[in-house]
């Protein structure tokens, strides 16, 4: 399977400001109304979750990071047994309607949030995905909005509900009960629909640790900190050891393999080793944003690539991904192929 991927992500000019919902209800629009999708857009290439900020300086902020299986209600009931299969919401009885549904999750800084399901779509690209189209309540301008970050290519942005819940820092962690409602155009949703679906096996081998560490590839994050070190539009090639992406080794219009080379090789926890780095800046100042993680190496990973940058100790974890890219001067601003 071959991808040659641009990747791409937009943050709101004004991330909504989410804040818990106020004391009285009774006034409260319902939520899964029509509403506009035209929004504004601020280019970037770095978003993990694919939401709005929460904090509009800080990169790893989200409006909407996390939602509670255990506490949704019905109108005025409480909904009982709503449970995640695959990347499927499954209700109670089958007969039941999820739409108008309303969760309780967290932004990424633990702020309660009311997240409403409007919508459920199986995606045309891929039967066995399911797009949920969802609102959280916006407390300071008192409406149920759209928290998934809008592009050109995708003006209002579905979500794909992933089980497990990341951190600031890019860190995937398993809580009970809990699961992402991760919006397209973000690092967690494209990992997914390229492929590495963390609840899906290949070989018998899970897809978890793979998607992770797609995550990290997707967004460049080398350190493993959740800091991007890519910019907007730039094309990745990605392969991995179980073939559910391979290696593009003839040219089309959308991938020029004589103009990419290897990027870096990457595990659950960032980078293992690299060449380069995808935004051009110097290895040396990579190394000085996270001291102590990389050493100067030379390391031949087969297949022509090499690492000039490793990571130190023998702790790390084993790579499970690599990437190649267009090199410095190479960078090209336009749309590439996506699945």
């Amino acid at each position: 399977m071959n991808c040659y991927l641009p990747v791409v992500a937009c943050l709101l000019v004004s991330a909504p400001a989410l804040a818990a919902p106020p004391a009285s209800k009774e006034a409260r629009p319902p939520p899964c109304q029509d509403q506009a999708t035209e929004r504004g857009i601020w280019p970037q290439g770095t978003s993990l979750w694919g939401t709005g900020r929460q904090v509009a300086e800080r990169e790893m902020s989200s409006v909407l990071a996390s939602v509670d299986l255990g506490r949704a209600r019905l109108g005025d009931k409480t909904l009982s047994g709503l449970r995640l299969k695959g990347g499927r919401l499954v209700a109670p009885s089958a007969s039941q309607e999820l739409e108008g549904a309303v969760l309780q999750g967290a932004a990424s800084d633990g702020t309660p949030v009311e997240v409403a399901v409007c919508g459920a779509e199986v995606s045309a690209e891929d039967p066995s995905l399911v797009k949920y189209q969802i609102q959280v309540w916006n407390g300071v301008s008192a409406s149920w909005e759209n928290p998934c970050i809008a592009t050109g290519r995708v003006p209002s942005p579905r979500a794909l509900a992933v089980p497990g819940v990341w951190d600031e820092s890019g860190a995937r962690s398993d809580k009970g009960g809990k699961f992402t409602f991760a919006c397209e155009n973000g690092a967690i949703a494209k990992c997914v629909n390229w492929g590495y679906r963390p609840w899906a096996k290949k070989g018998g081998s899970s897809l978890a640790e793979l998607h992770q560490a797609c995550t990290r590839m997707a967004r460049a994050d080398y350190c493993g900190d959740g800091r991007s070190h890519t910019r907007d539009n730039n094309l990745i090639d990605m392969y991995d050891g179980l073939n559910v992406s391979t290696r593009t080794k003839e040219s089309s219009a959308a991938w020029d393999v004589n103009r990419a080379s290897f990027e870096a090789a990457w595990s659950t926890e960032g980078a293992t080793c690299l060449s380069r780095t995808r935004d051009g800046q110097e290895v040396e100042t990579l190394m000085a944003q996270c001291p102590g993680r990389f050493e100067l190496a030379q390391k031949d990973l087969g297949e022509g690539d090499q690492c000039t940058v490793v990571r130190k100790g023998g702790g790390a974890k084993a790579a499970l991904l690599r990437n190649r890219s267009y090199g410095r001067g190479e960078q090209v601003m336009r749309q590439g192929v996506t699945r």
